[in-house]
């Protein structure tokens, strides 16, 4: 339950300041000095970094005082990070991107609404951010700066640092035998073959089929290269690799998927298959395109076990069940199923 926001004295800023947020807060209710408060507002805008972050570092007010406050103040709960589970946090509810850009993580998804970690609960745009992309009601809960940046970083660890930080024992999958003998006799395959890309390559597969991607786009751009997945029928953004690894990973997707990777004027469309176990294999549709700045690529991510849910699986009334169930079993005509992507046309 939401405490009650304690009325504290305010003092007036002059009305040429240009404070705003938690440091006009933390001035207002007396907690910092106004000149202390925009030298820490130039600083953090100089380093690039939040007010808070630099209030913290200045070692001004400890994290626990400013979370204390703006619970206060705003009439938020306060809660300790440490108290919590980080494997229980709900994973995918919003884009990584959300996460980074407004410093916030989801804890708690009931029903319509979701509650979700900040330490500055000045930041409206963040609520509304959230808001459009989950759908969701937004009950913010103030959490201390501290705790709350450790599991930020790590959940938006970037794309270069992955890069680095794997090795051949982090993933041990294989293609099927057809797309294996391809790439031995590729002589192009040797260039892409024994480089960190495959690895990176297999790990975006993987947190795809994890987060139950039904597509990813591989999008090349003048300046940085990117990564989305397409999850519930929305791209998300998932990491920005460095701008250097486009062209061997663009080799090394055309190589799996029996392409001409000498051939790079011209759109492409190929197949290939993952194998996870004895038990399940994963094939992908993989198409080329031609841009400015390089190739983009488009996978989709065909799971059988998905195809074998059954009819019961889509939630059809009774009614509307029986008349498909009519319709498909009759001996001429066609049932036509369309819906956008991951609508269920497959299952």
């Amino acid at each position: 339950m939401a405490t009650s926001p304690v009325t504290s004295p305010r003092i007036p800023l002059p009305a040429a300041s240009s404070l705003v947020g938690i440091a006009r807060a933390l001035v207002q209710g007396g907690k910092l000095p106004q000149v202390e408060a925009e030298t820490l507002t130039e600083q953090a805008k100089n380093g690039k970094i939040t007010f808070l972050e630099q209030l913290v570092a200045s070692k001004r007010l400890t994290s626990r005082e400013v979370a204390t406050f703006a619970a206060e103040t705003f009439g938020y709960p306060l809660l300790d990070l440490a108290t919590m589970d980080e494997g229980q946090l709900p994973a995918n509810v919003f884009d990584r991107k959300i996460i980074q850009n407004f410093r916030v993580l989801p804890l708690v998804k009931r029903g319509n609404r979701l509650s979700v970690a900040i330490a500055d609960p000045t930041n409206t745009q963040a609520a509304e951010q959230i808001k459009f992309a989950t759908q969701l009601a937004v009950d913010f809960v103030v959490v201390e700066e501290d705790r709350l940046a450790p599991l930020i970083a790590k959940m938006s660890e970037s794309a270069n640092d992955t890069l680095m930080k794997l090795s051949d024992e982090d993933i041990n999958l294989e293609f099927t035998d057809e797309e294996a003998a391809a790439t031995t006799d590729d002589p192009g395959a040797v260039e892409v073959d024994d480089a960190p890309v495959v690895r990176f390559l297999q790990k975006m597969l993987i947190d795809a089929i994890n987060d139950g991607a039904s597509d990813l786009h591989f999008e090349p751009f003048e300046k940085f290269y990117r990564i989305r997945f397409r999850v519930d029928g929305q791209l998300r953004e998932v990491t920005q690799p460095p701008i250097a690894i486009k062209d061997k990973l663009a080799s090394r997707i055309k190589v799996i998927s029996r392409m001409d990777i000498s051939e790079k004027r011209v759109p492409q469309d190929g197949r290939m298959k993952l194998v996870l176990s004895k038990t399940r294999a994963i094939d992908f549709r993989v198409s080329t395109l031609p841009t400015l700045f390089g190739e983009k690529i488009v996978m989709r991510i065909l799971d059988p076990s998905q195809a074998t849910l059954g009819i019961d699986a889509l939630g059809y009334d009774p009614q509307e069940k029986a008349r498909l169930l009519h319709a498909v079993q009759r001996p001429y005509g066609m049932v036509l199923v369309t819906g956008p992507t991951g609508s269920g046309k497959t299952v």
